[in-house]
């Protein structure tokens, strides 16, 4: 998932208008308990571009465009630097909406925990909150899964609809441990299957498919697990370890230290693919794959994790 922001002070240009009226118009369930347009199943394109202007009119606001790797916008999120309120010290997430054809899919939490990376990145690290409708218990749900607490309880300053008020430390910047574990899967040509990462505090990266380990679970077994849900692939056994490796990024919202088993298994050159391959790239925000030479390997044009990917299996081979 890419965030595009959107520009304060100018027209909405037509086609963009056209995705973000879609947008808008697939949520009218939302609509109806907002009540934010006339007739929640006729919203217009004027009404979307003179809500977005007001929107952008607050100094300190931000709306951040959702698109998935293909270009299709999914989503939206607005962002506040500082509430009215003097006495509160946080910024806020004023609003997130997800395409109502992509419920579901992941893209939601994926766009929160993008929107946190943002705020964290800029210096906000304490905390962020948001407000949800008294009467949206989905909205409520969704939150509060991701880690955010209710504080309080009051009517919205605009139209005096009742709320509770949610709260989620960002943290301060201290590095929690993770553990996880990776496969170099290599083909008969000795190229790897590589996936293609955009993250908010190391930047565009390319990774062996792999992740975070659940509570319990070994790092053969978690290397597994990952493997199949990135992949779809359930038919291969990690081999050898190639090499442990620690690093820093920022997971979800959260800086973590991350410790690192990587195994490698030889396997066919084929392509990602199963039922829940897409909800999970989406989710975990995987941009793209592709098979790596071992010569593109030594290159890296862009960074692979772990570094020195090509020599630790030229020397696996040897």
């Amino acid at each position: 998932m890419i965030l595009e922001p959107l520009s304060p002070g100018q027209d909405v240009p037509a086609p963009l208008l056209a995705e973000l009226t879609a947008l808008y118009a697939s949520n009218r369930a939302f609509h109806r308990l907002s009540g934010d347009f006339p007739d929640p199943d006729d919203v217009r394109p004027e009404q979307v571009a003179a809500t977005l202007a007001e929107d952008l009119a607050v100094p300190g606001t931000e709306v951040l465009l959702a698109r998935a790797q293909d270009g299709r916008l999914v989503g939206l999120a607005g962002t506040r630097a500082h509430h009215p309120d003097p006495a509160d010290p946080d910024p806020w997430i004023g609003l997130l909406m997800v395409h109502a054809e992509e419920h579901g899919k992941g893209h939601g939490r994926a766009l929160a925990g993008l929107v946190e990376d943002r705020l964290r990145a800029r210096g906000r690290r304490s905390a962020v909150r948001l407000a949800v409708l008294a009467n949206n218990p989905k909205a409520l749900a969704f939150w509060t899964a991701l880690g955010y607490e209710v504080i309080g309880h009051r009517p919205d300053r605009g139209l005096g609809r009742p709320c509770a008020v949610l709260r989620k430390e960002l943290g301060d910047g201290a590095r929690r441990p993770r553990r996880a574990a990776r496969i170099a899967v290599v083909d008969p040509s000795g190229a790897v299957l590589l996936l293609r990462y955009d993250n908010v505090e190391v930047g565009v990266h390319w990774a062996l498919p792999g992740g975070g380990l659940e509570e319990g679970e070994s790092p053969r077994e978690g290397a597994l697990r990952e493997l199949a849900e990135e992949t779809g692939w359930t038919d291969l056994e990690p081999g050898p370890v190639l090499c442990t490796w620690e690093h820093d990024f920022t997971h979800t919202g959260v800086p973590v230290r991350q410790h690192e088993h990587v195994y490698v298994t030889r396997g066919p050159r084929r392509a990602p693919s199963g039922p829940e391959v897409a909800a999970t790239h989406t989710a975990d925000g995987i941009l793209t794959w592709r098979w790596w030479t071992r010569s593109e390997l030594a290159e890296e044009a862009e960074p692979v994790w772990p570094p020195g990917l090509a020599g630790l299996l030229d020397a696996w081979e040897g």
